[in-house]
């Protein structure tokens, strides 16, 4: 990830200004890799270490986002709504 757009994604999501370990903030950095990582394996198809990290970013942001959605719900539906995650 480009340090342009990791710092917009912290901007973007900052509940303040030096903001950069809120939930939000990791949900969105985490969601950003996954996107990259899932472009990557749909042209390696048999790159197994990338799978497994990818799987394991899914697994983090899975459980930041459960965090959200049994602590503060308001939050959870506004990461979900931003950033497109649930249908």
């Amino acid at each position: 990830m480009l340090a342009e757009k990791k710092i917009e994604l912290i901007k973007k999501f900052a509940m303040h200004g030096s903001d950069t370990g809120s939930s939000e903030v990791q949900i969105a950095l985490l969601s950003e890799r996954v996107g990259e990582l899932t472009e990557h394996m749909k042209g390696n198809p048999n790159d197994h270490h990338s799978r497994r990290g990818l799987l394991k970013l899914v697994s983090r942001r899975r459980r930041l986002l459960n965090y959200l959605k049994n602590n503060e719900f308001d939050r959870y539906k506004n990461i979900v709504s931003q950033l497109g995650l649930r249908k």
